[in-house]
């Protein structure tokens, strides 16, 4: 292969005498050229030893050209597809004679040179449609022009070639082990360990390499280009170019080699600008993650979802040339998460449960008996809990519930109810849950909106301290508690006495004040009030007040801690 300037010089000047030759490859030229990437931008020439990134419109081919100069010469080509497959096409072509055919010396006009390669469809070396990477590789090529046809069917897309004529030294593509899989060697239930063999190119050729994991739920990946484009909405790399404005300065088909349906393919800008490019939005996938570990071999993934499929890539990269290969990927199912026992409900019997902190208890309501109607009680003794109810699977309620609610669903004959029930993200939750279709009774003592107990600082002594709580229009019973406690007690302790499902049986006979019925059926005035006596001068004190239902289950008001004066 030649470099660009030599192309374009030799369709423009006449040649001269008919034993010269085409130069060889000035690598120090080469790397000039190859430095200065706007050189090779969007041209239709293939420069050696060099990947180039493009873009293709649907339904419009593109095509790329080369010189070999000499026969027997090493040829590889390269070309990677990267969010769509193509077809492509490679071909050989013979270089037009140099002198006229009455042998006078005199070189034919440019123009003739022009047709005699256009008008030759060449011979047909490789052919591929798909979404591989696949390459041409020959030991021994003829001299000739090559020309390297793309076509993408199925929508705007990226790709990349890469060719060049001194394929066994150049090795820009990482090597694969001999065995390329990638294992799955743990599985959890949200977690996947994977392995693979090292690149020979780090391990052997010494050359720095890193592997990037990808993870998604649909598909393997072929290339990390393909990886690349998924990550955007059209592409990470670059911007398709807008067609119709501008053509670059080194496309063949404004240098003698007209294309075939002449001013109706499409043409490429040079460079793609804001102005003149499509305005491409970048929005990162969610359901597609890249990992690049440096040159470890062994990587596990976290965070997955259980009893989910997942699907797997590894790919080498080349540090120095940013090229990569991949390995051939696997995929994998997450362990389902551990079935949990389901607690049966019986009608009209109260059941405690526990549920730790974010974690999740299902129980099953199926009474034995037709109903119209089933009423649930829930009183949620700590942190709020979320509750979800379904009945044959169709989802009839979704709450979070703190301090005691009643839902009342309506009935259907043979339904069976399932309860899910989900703790709160800052600690576990206790509650006592009761599923019934003869609602005669509350269990529960009904309770004002406000559990507050207020306590009258100006009516505090030495020895007393006098409160007040709201109460309801229902008849119930309260009794109230006191137990002294240091002056250092805080709200990490007052916390864990905030147990609301911790009934009077659990305190000290010591601790009881005393215990009274009170309603009133104007709620303005459900208010009462009492005086604790007999305390100690200049101590603290936790004061509990219990509310207790017809069917003997206690709710805790909020605690409250009152401090005695120390001098009267």
């Amino acid at each position: 292969m030649v470099p660009l300037h030599w192309c374009l010089l030799w369709l423009l000047l006449p040649l001269s005498s008919r034993t010269q030759k085409l130069p060889t490859r000035d690598e120090e030229l080469f790397q000039m050229q190859i430095r200065d990437k706007a050189f090779f931008h969007d041209s239709s020439v293939i420069p050696d030893g060099a990947e180039i990134s493009s873009y293709l419109f649907r339904d419009t081919p593109k095509r790329y050209f080369f010189v070999v100069e000499e026969d027997n010469t090493p040829l590889s080509v390269t070309v990677t597809p990267c969010d769509a497959p193509l077809e492509w096409k490679l071909s050989l072509q013979e270089l037009p004679e140099e002198t006229s055919g009455e042998g006078s010396g005199d070189p034919e006009p440019l123009e003739q040179q022009r047709q005699q390669i256009i008008n030759e469809e060449g011979t047909e070396l490789f052919s591929y449609k798909g979404n591989d990477v696949e390459y041409f590789i020959s030991s021994s090529s003829p001299s000739g022009l090559y020309q390297l046809e793309l076509l993408s069917t199925e929508k705007d897309t990226h790709f990349k070639v890469y060719a060049t004529t001194t394929p066994e030294s150049d090795q820009p593509y990482p090597e694969l082990p001999y065995d390329p899989r990638v294992d799955v060697t743990s599985l959890g239930r949200t977690t996947v360990t994977l392995a693979w063999k090292p690149s020979p190119t780090a391990s052997l050729l010494k050359q720095p390499i890193q592997y990037c994991v990808v993870i998604n739920k649909e598909h393997n990946f072929k290339s990390l280009c393909a990886v690349e484009a998924k990550l955007s909405a059209d592409d990470a790399f670059m911007m398709a170019p807008k067609p119709g404005l501008d053509f670059s300065p080194f496309d063949f088909a404004h240098f003698g080699f007209p294309s075939e349906n002449s001013g109706k393919e499409r043409s490429f800008l040079a460079k793609p600008s804001p102005k003149l490019g499509r305005h491409v939005n970048s929005r990162p996938r969610v359901d597609i993650q890249k990992i690049c570990i440096g040159n470890k071999n062994i990587f596990t993934v976290s965070d997955l979802k259980p009893d989910t499929q997942y699907y797997f890539d590894v790919f080498v990269a080349n540090s120095n040339s940013n090229m990569s290969t991949a390995y051939v990927g696997t995929f994998a199912r997450t362990k389902e998460e551990a079935k949990q026992k389901t607690v049966e409900l019986k009608d009209g019997k109260v059941t405690d449960v526990f549920v730790k902190r974010k974690g999740v208890k299902f129980l099953r309501f199926a009474p034995v008996s037709s109903h119209q109607k089933v009423t649930f009680f829930i009183h949620s003794c700590l942190d709020a809990v979320q509750i979800q109810v379904r009945r044959d699977g169709k989802l009839l309620l979704s709450q979070n519930v703190e301090g005691i609610r009643q839902f009342q669903l309506r009935g259907k004959p043979k339904a069976k109810y399932l309860i899910r029930l989900k703790g709160h993200k800052k600690g576990a939750s206790m509650l006592k849950i009761l599923a019934t279709t003869r609602p005669s009774k509350q269990p529960f003592p009904s309770l004002p909106e406000d559990t507050r107990i207020k306590a009258f600082d100006k009516l505090r002594t030495c020895s007393s301290a006098t409160v007040a709580w709201l109460g309801t229009q229902d008849r119930n019973k309260f009794c109230i508690y006191k137990k002294e406690v240091d002056d250092s007690y805080n709200q990490d302790q007052k916390r864990r006495e905030q147990n609301q499902c911790l009934g009077p049986d659990t305190r000290k006979k010591s601790e009881k004040v005393l215990c009274k019925y009170f309603h009133s059926q104007n709620l303005q005035k459900a208010v009462t009030t009492e005086t604790i006596k007999g305390l100690l001068p200049g101590k603290s004190y936790l004061l509990d007040v219990y509310v207790i239902g017809h069917g003997g289950h206690s709710v805790k008001y909020q605690s409250k801690v009152v401090k005695t004066r120390k001098f009267c």
